[in-house]
């Protein structure tokens, strides 16, 4: 964390920048266009710099939208409340539930305990448990429940291990591993991570397009599980080569984890159960508000539809049985599974930062700024979608290495769009790339959460990251472009 004299420089400069802007006009802007991007400059700044906090930068407009008379407090509030905000809490929730009862911690170990106790096949189950919890929690929830348990497993392994294997490059390898397919993880869904509903929520507000949750899973489920097949053959078998043969203590140490947690309690189950209900939700969600469906489990006693799911819905609908649902019937004034007190360690933070990145958007293309860039940029693009698509998508993961990739989607999702409006392309075939691309920086610790956290170990150089991180960038950079271009047109229509 940045002392306050190391955030005064970032401050300053964000000043400046705001009253050079308010004053100097260099775009030759109208008034309200001028004042608009003057904020801007003044929030990516702030953002960038790492100043103030995300989430208090994001309360901005709230007050310099109203008092540069930009528009009225009510319409800079309104985007705090957007339907996306209310899914990512409702996952959250979700999140939090698992991690309250312990069942993250029972569905990696045996994952682990299914695919063996060689430095490989250790690695492989780390990456395996990694990648399918953050389809699900936030890929920054998912790191730090892998975290520990990582470094139970690298501890065993440095004070027990007696063969000639190599234990320094197994930890670099595995803290990484774990970095890198919570990110990859996470892009496989909609609520994997941040940038992918911050996308999904702008979509619905500028073309009214509802993505679909299955339609996403079906182009970025594929992406993902190759990035991290991709992240285990080059981890493993290039650049921090183990030779860690199958361990009889960290054997032991996954059993005697699994036989201290005992069988799987009541509270584990009735969380599972919901979790499970309300992934089939969303996945099955399209065939249930068919009015086919309704009528054949009504007995045809409506002759239209009588409901209608959608993501959010589904995401609070689970939050809701959380809090419902009682721990342990068996037990007198037991408690429910999820309570308020424990929403305390949500990133209620995040929420702030959708909300005012949000607005932010709204009135950068309220004040025309927006379709101006997009339009310029268009005279310059060429006519090569594929290049195209790939100068998207690499601009999106190296600026994310030094941005949050939260913020960069809020504030390139508009220019992305704007760029396939002017050239009469599909807006998915850009704006997909763009979000994708910003959850995959793996070069730099302030890339992304996951980064940060293992970083943060001690047990890792900045130069092992670079270099496997530079690697997975390029990797991420051709799969997520030949991607888009070729399979995305098959699943999902054009939007206007």
């Amino acid at each position: 964390m940045k002392s306050f004299a190391k955030k005064q420089p970032g401050f300053l400069l964000a000043i400046v920048l705001f009253v050079l802007m308010l004053l100097l006009n260099p775009l030759g802007l109208n008034a309200m266009a001028s004042k608009v991007l003057a904020i801007a400059f003044f929030m990516i700044t702030l953002w960038v710099t790492e100043a103030l906090a995300m989430p208090i930068v994001a309360l901005i407009p709230l007050v310099l939208f109203p008092l540069m008379k930009i528009c009225k407090v009510d319409e800079a509030a309104a985007p705090y409340a957007n339907p996306v905000v209310f899914l990512f809490m409702g996952g959250f929730m979700i999140g939090l539930a698992i991690e309250k009862w312990n069942l993250h911690k029972r569905i990696a170990l045996n994952i682990i305990k299914l695919t063996g106790t060689s430095g490989n096949k250790i690695i492989l189950g780390f990456i395996i448990a990694a990648g399918f919890l953050s389809m699900w929690l936030s890929n920054t929830a998912t790191t730090m429940m892998m975290f520990p348990i990582a470094m139970s497993v690298i501890v065993a392994i440095e004070q027990n291990y007696k063969g000639n294997g190599n234990v320094n490059n197994l930890a670099i390898c595995l803290l990484l591993a774990i970095a890198y397919a919570s990110n990859f993880g996470g892009i496989a869904t909609i609520i994997g991570t941040p940038p992918n509903v911050a996308f999904v929520g702008f979509l619905e507000k500028k073309y009214n397009y509802h993505f679909q949750f299955i339609d996403w899973m079906m182009l970025c489920l594929p992406i993902a599980l190759l990035l991290m097949f991709c992240l285990y053959f080059i981890m493993t078998r290039w650049l921090f080569k183990n030779n860690i043969q199958n361990n009889e203590t960290t054997a032991n140490l996954i059993s005697y984890e699994l036989q201290q947690m005992g069988k799987i309690s009541p509270p584990e189950k009735r969380v599972l159960v919901i979790f499970i209900f309300t992934a089939f939700l969303w996945i099955t969600k399209d065939l249930l508000n068919t009015k086919e469906f309704q009528q054949a489990i009504s007995f045809h006693y409506y002759n239209t539809a009588f409901f209608k799911l959608d993501d959010t819905m589904i995401a609070i609908l689970g939050a809701l049985l959380l809090f419902i649902t009682p721990s342990n019937s068996l037990i007198p004034e037991t408690k429910q599974l999820l309570e308020w007190h424990d929403t305390r360690k949500m990133a209620w933070g995040i929420l702030l930062l959708f909300g005012g990145g949000i607005s932010l958007a709204n009135q950068l293309e309220k004040a025309g700024l927006i379709q101006q860039l997009g339009s310029w940029m268009a005279n310059y693009a060429g006519t090569n979608l594929l290049l195209l698509i790939l100068v998207v998508t690499i601009i999106s993961i190296f600026i994310s290495e030094v941005m949050s990739n939260v913020a960069q989607v809020i504030v390139f999702a508009p220019v992305v769009v704007s760029i396939a409006d002017a050239m009469h392309i599909n807006p998915l075939m850009l704006g997909i790339p763009m979000t994708l691309a910003a959850s995959c920086a793996s070069m730099l610790p302030m890339g992304t959460p996951p980064n940060a956290i293992v970083f943060a170990s001690g047990k890792l150089k900045l130069g092992d990251m670079v270099k496997a991180g530079f690697i997975m960038n390029i990797i991420a950079t051709i799969l997520i472009a030949l991607f888009s271009y070729y399979l995305l047109p098959m699943i999902v229509p054009t939007i206007k």
